[in-house]
Protein backbone atom coordinates (compact mmCIF):
# COMPACT_ATOMS: atom_id res chain seq x y z
CA UNK A 1 0.00 0.00 0.00
CA UNK A 2 2.80 2.44 0.74
CA UNK A 3 4.19 3.10 -2.34
CA UNK A 4 1.04 5.04 -3.56
CA UNK A 5 0.80 7.03 -0.55
CA UNK A 6 2.10 10.56 -1.27
CA UNK A 7 3.12 12.38 2.18
CA UNK A 8 3.73 16.16 1.55
CA UNK A 9 6.12 17.12 4.24
CA UNK A 10 6.06 20.49 5.61
CA UNK A 11 8.95 21.49 7.70
CA UNK A 12 11.51 23.98 8.19
CA UNK A 13 13.81 22.24 10.16
CA UNK A 14 16.56 20.61 7.74
CA UNK A 15 17.80 17.83 10.27
CA UNK A 16 14.43 16.89 11.08
CA UNK A 17 13.33 17.15 7.42
CA UNK A 18 15.76 15.17 5.80
CA UNK A 19 15.25 12.76 9.26
CA UNK A 20 11.85 12.23 8.37
CA UNK A 21 12.43 11.99 4.59
CA UNK A 22 14.94 9.54 4.73
CA UNK A 23 12.92 7.38 7.46
CA UNK A 24 9.14 7.22 5.17
CA UNK A 25 11.24 6.67 2.09
CA UNK A 26 12.82 3.73 3.69
CA UNK A 27 9.32 2.68 4.50
CA UNK A 28 7.99 3.08 1.21
CA UNK A 29 6.08 6.44 1.19
CA UNK A 30 6.71 8.98 -1.75
CA UNK A 31 7.72 12.08 0.15
CA UNK A 32 6.98 15.77 -1.19
CA UNK A 33 8.51 18.84 -0.03
CA UNK A 34 6.91 22.43 -0.52
CA UNK A 35 9.29 24.35 -2.33
CA UNK A 36 8.00 27.88 -1.26
CA UNK A 37 6.80 28.08 2.24
CA UNK A 38 4.74 31.40 1.58
CA UNK A 39 2.24 29.57 -0.78
CA UNK A 40 1.59 26.14 0.10
CA UNK A 41 -1.91 25.89 -0.65
CA UNK A 42 -0.24 26.16 -4.29
CA UNK A 43 2.88 23.81 -3.69
CA UNK A 44 -0.18 21.08 -2.07
CA UNK A 45 -2.13 20.94 -5.69
CA UNK A 46 0.82 19.69 -7.22
CA UNK A 47 1.11 16.34 -5.64
CA UNK A 48 -2.01 15.75 -3.97
CA UNK A 49 -1.09 14.38 -1.01
CA UNK A 50 -2.22 11.40 1.23
CA UNK A 51 -1.29 12.51 4.21
CA UNK A 52 0.35 16.24 5.27
CA UNK A 53 2.79 16.29 8.26
CA UNK A 54 2.56 19.44 9.26
CA UNK A 55 5.07 21.88 11.31
CA UNK A 56 3.53 24.59 13.44
CA UNK A 57 6.28 27.21 13.54
CA UNK A 58 7.03 28.07 9.85
CA UNK A 59 8.48 31.31 8.59
CA UNK A 60 5.65 33.83 7.29
CA UNK A 61 2.82 31.78 7.86
CA UNK A 62 2.04 29.07 11.34
CA UNK A 63 0.83 25.53 10.64
CA UNK A 64 -2.27 26.56 11.53
CA UNK A 65 -3.17 29.21 8.89
CA UNK A 66 -1.91 26.79 6.75
CA UNK A 67 -4.01 23.74 7.66
CA UNK A 68 -7.32 26.30 7.61
CA UNK A 69 -6.34 27.38 4.64
CA UNK A 70 -6.24 23.52 2.75
CA UNK A 71 -9.19 22.83 4.48
CA UNK A 72 -11.06 25.66 2.43
CA UNK A 73 -10.93 22.83 -0.50
CA UNK A 74 -9.53 19.60 0.83
CA UNK A 75 -10.91 16.98 3.22
CA UNK A 76 -6.72 15.60 3.58
CA UNK A 77 -5.49 14.34 6.71
CA UNK A 78 -2.96 16.70 8.58
CA UNK A 79 -0.86 15.28 11.32
CA UNK A 80 0.35 18.15 13.47
CA UNK A 81 4.02 17.88 13.94
CA UNK A 82 5.45 20.68 16.80
CA UNK A 83 7.58 20.85 19.81
CA UNK A 84 4.64 22.84 21.66
CA UNK A 85 2.96 20.41 24.32
CA UNK A 86 0.39 22.91 25.96
CA UNK A 87 -3.03 21.73 25.41
CA UNK A 88 -4.16 24.75 23.90
CA UNK A 89 -2.27 24.32 21.04
CA UNK A 90 -3.81 20.79 20.70
CA UNK A 91 -6.86 22.43 20.80
CA UNK A 92 -6.31 25.05 18.49
CA UNK A 93 -4.95 22.03 16.04
CA UNK A 94 -8.71 20.38 16.45
CA UNK A 95 -10.37 24.07 15.69
CA UNK A 96 -8.31 24.32 12.43
CA UNK A 97 -9.13 20.76 11.06
CA UNK A 98 -6.12 19.17 12.23
CA UNK A 99 -6.85 15.24 12.68
CA UNK A 100 -3.61 14.32 15.06
CA UNK A 101 -0.58 15.73 16.99
CA UNK A 102 2.73 14.62 17.14
CA UNK A 103 4.86 16.41 20.00
CA UNK A 104 8.78 16.71 19.44
CA UNK A 105 10.83 15.06 19.90
CA UNK A 106 8.81 11.89 19.51
CA UNK A 107 9.49 7.93 18.23
CA UNK A 108 9.42 7.40 14.38
CA UNK A 109 7.81 4.47 15.13
CA UNK A 110 5.15 6.11 16.74
CA UNK A 111 4.93 8.66 13.86
CA UNK A 112 4.47 5.97 11.54
CA UNK A 113 1.77 3.91 13.45
CA UNK A 114 -0.65 7.20 13.26
CA UNK A 115 0.36 8.03 9.93
CA UNK A 116 -0.89 4.67 9.40
CA UNK A 117 -3.86 4.48 11.46
CA UNK A 118 -4.87 8.20 9.76
CA UNK A 119 -4.54 6.18 6.21
CA UNK A 120 -6.92 3.56 7.55
CA UNK A 121 -9.48 5.74 8.77
CA UNK A 122 -9.49 7.72 5.76
CA UNK A 123 -8.72 5.62 3.00
CA UNK A 124 -9.44 1.91 3.56
CA UNK A 125 -12.93 2.16 5.24
CA UNK A 126 -14.11 3.62 1.82
CA UNK A 127 -14.15 0.40 0.70
CA UNK A 128 -14.94 -1.51 3.08
CA UNK A 129 -18.90 -3.27 2.92
CA UNK A 130 -20.68 -3.85 6.20
CA UNK A 131 -19.11 -5.98 8.77
CA UNK A 132 -21.01 -8.38 10.88
CA UNK A 133 -20.22 -8.06 14.26
CA UNK A 134 -22.20 -11.08 15.27
CA UNK A 135 -25.62 -12.00 14.91
CA UNK A 136 -27.94 -9.46 12.78
CA UNK A 137 -26.12 -6.41 14.33
CA UNK A 138 -23.47 -4.99 11.51
CA UNK A 139 -21.41 -2.05 11.14
CA UNK A 140 -20.93 -0.02 7.63
CA UNK A 141 -17.88 1.62 7.00
CA UNK A 142 -19.03 3.60 4.40
CA UNK A 143 -22.00 5.66 6.72
CA UNK A 144 -20.37 4.65 9.97
CA UNK A 145 -23.84 3.37 10.60
CA UNK A 146 -24.47 0.44 13.09
CA UNK A 147 -27.59 -1.80 13.01
CA UNK A 148 -29.11 -4.05 14.64
CA UNK A 149 -32.37 -6.10 12.98
CA UNK A 150 -31.99 -2.87 10.86
CA UNK A 151 -32.44 -0.49 13.44
CA UNK A 152 -29.74 2.08 13.48
CA UNK A 153 -28.25 2.85 16.43
CA UNK A 154 -27.46 6.26 16.92
CA UNK A 155 -23.96 7.26 17.64
CA UNK A 156 -21.63 10.41 18.71
CA UNK A 157 -18.63 11.14 16.40
CA UNK A 158 -16.88 10.04 19.43
CA UNK A 159 -18.83 6.81 19.97
CA UNK A 160 -18.58 5.87 16.68
CA UNK A 161 -14.78 6.77 16.72
CA UNK A 162 -14.25 4.38 19.87
CA UNK A 163 -15.99 1.62 18.36
CA UNK A 164 -13.99 1.67 15.02
CA UNK A 165 -11.07 1.17 17.21
CA UNK A 166 -12.81 -1.70 18.97
CA UNK A 167 -13.44 -3.24 15.72
CA UNK A 168 -10.20 -2.82 14.34
CA UNK A 169 -8.45 -4.44 17.31
CA UNK A 170 -11.82 -7.40 17.87
CA UNK A 171 -10.44 -9.80 20.34
CA UNK A 172 -7.86 -7.28 21.90
CA UNK A 173 -7.64 -5.69 24.82
CA UNK A 174 -7.77 -2.20 24.28
CA UNK A 175 -6.15 0.75 26.52
CA UNK A 176 -7.48 3.51 28.00
CA UNK A 177 -4.69 5.45 26.57
CA UNK A 178 -5.07 4.41 23.14
CA UNK A 179 -8.48 5.35 23.27
CA UNK A 180 -7.63 8.63 24.59
CA UNK A 181 -5.03 9.15 21.97
CA UNK A 182 -7.69 8.01 19.48
CA UNK A 183 -10.63 10.58 20.71
CA UNK A 184 -8.06 13.77 21.10
CA UNK A 185 -8.88 15.09 17.52
CA UNK A 186 -12.85 15.26 17.73
CA UNK A 187 -14.99 17.97 18.37
CA UNK A 188 -14.87 17.62 21.89
CA UNK A 189 -11.91 17.57 24.32
CA UNK A 190 -11.72 14.11 26.03
CA UNK A 191 -10.70 13.86 29.66
CA UNK A 192 -10.41 10.29 31.70
CA UNK A 193 -13.95 11.32 33.15
CA UNK A 194 -15.37 11.82 29.52
CA UNK A 195 -13.83 8.83 28.32
CA UNK A 196 -15.67 6.85 30.96
CA UNK A 197 -19.01 8.38 30.06
CA UNK A 198 -18.50 7.72 26.23
CA UNK A 199 -17.96 3.81 27.14
CA UNK A 200 -21.12 3.73 29.56
CA UNK A 201 -23.23 5.75 27.23
CA UNK A 202 -21.97 3.20 24.12
CA UNK A 203 -23.14 0.24 25.85
CA UNK A 204 -25.77 1.66 27.00
CA UNK A 205 -27.29 2.56 23.43
CA UNK A 206 -26.18 -1.18 22.27
CA UNK A 207 -27.31 -2.54 25.20
CA UNK A 208 -31.14 -1.20 24.46
CA UNK A 209 -31.25 -2.74 20.90
CA UNK A 210 -28.60 -5.77 21.83
CA UNK A 211 -26.95 -7.03 24.57
CA UNK A 212 -25.23 -5.16 27.70
CA UNK A 213 -22.10 -7.45 27.44
CA UNK A 214 -21.01 -6.45 23.93
CA UNK A 215 -18.23 -3.96 25.15
CA UNK A 216 -16.83 -5.83 27.87
CA UNK A 217 -13.76 -4.62 30.62
CA UNK A 218 -10.76 -6.33 31.33
CA UNK A 219 -10.07 -5.01 35.02
CA UNK A 220 -6.84 -2.62 35.33
CA UNK A 221 -6.01 -3.07 31.43
CA UNK A 222 -9.17 -1.50 29.17
CA UNK A 223 -11.84 -2.81 26.95
CA UNK A 224 -12.49 -5.28 24.45
CA UNK A 225 -15.11 -7.10 22.26
CA UNK A 226 -15.08 -10.41 21.46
Amino acid sequence: MNENITIMLVEDDDVLKNELRNYLCKWGYAVTEPVDLQDITTEFHKPHPHVVLMDIGLPYFDGYYWCKKIREFSKVPILFISSRNDDRDKIMAITQGGDDYVEKPFNLELLRAKIDAILRRTYEYRIKKTLSLDTNLFFDYGTHDLTFQDRKIELTKSETRILIYLIEHKGEVVTREELMDQLWSTDEFVSDSTLTTLISRLRTKIAHYYKNDFIQTKKGQGYFIK
